[in-house]
């Protein structure tokens, strides 16, 4: 169950206004990983875009109201999967989306098998499931330009 939705927006970071990223935390899945899955469905919505600055560690912890630890777990999490990148004097930012590594098809198998098993469990049918998945598809896709 939700514990809240956490709206973050308005951060300075190295001088430039930065906006931070929506979720509904979920009770049940590290704190960490939720934020890493936020801050990729971001950037991959547009809504952060190559060479803009990052929110800092002591701005997530803090608008978040999380332990520093968990903040800088997920934004290493992100620098090592090459999302965003250190730099000196400048701080974290976005780097231009990485390119997959090879094998990365067979990385969602696990995931597949497990929501084939939960929906079959609960008596859902393929096309529910496809629905849901275009769904949520659909919500990756970069924001249309004003």
């Amino acid at each position: 169950m939700p514990r809240g939705v956490l709206t973050l927006a308005g951060f300075e970071c190295h001088s430039v206004n930065v906006t931070l990223f929506n979720f509904t935390l979920q009770r049940g899945t590290p704190i960490a990983e939720q934020l890493v899955h936020a801050a990729l469905r971001a950037i991959l919505r547009g809504e952060y875009l190559p060479e803009q600055p990052f929110p800092s560690v002591r701005a997530i912890a803090a608008s978040l109201k999380i332990h520093p630890n968990t903040a800088h777990k997920a934004v290493q999490t992100l620098i090592e999967e090459r999302w965003l990148e250190v730099r000196a004097g400048v701080g974290t930012v976005v780097t231009s989306r990485p390119r997959p590594r090879g094998g990365e098809r067979g990385i969602i198998r696990d995931d597949v098998d497990r929501l084939a098993l939960k929906a079959r469990v609960n008596e859902l049918s393929l096309a529910d499931v496809t629905d849901e998945l275009r769904s949520r598809w659909k919500q990756l896709e970069p924001a249309a330009k004003a």
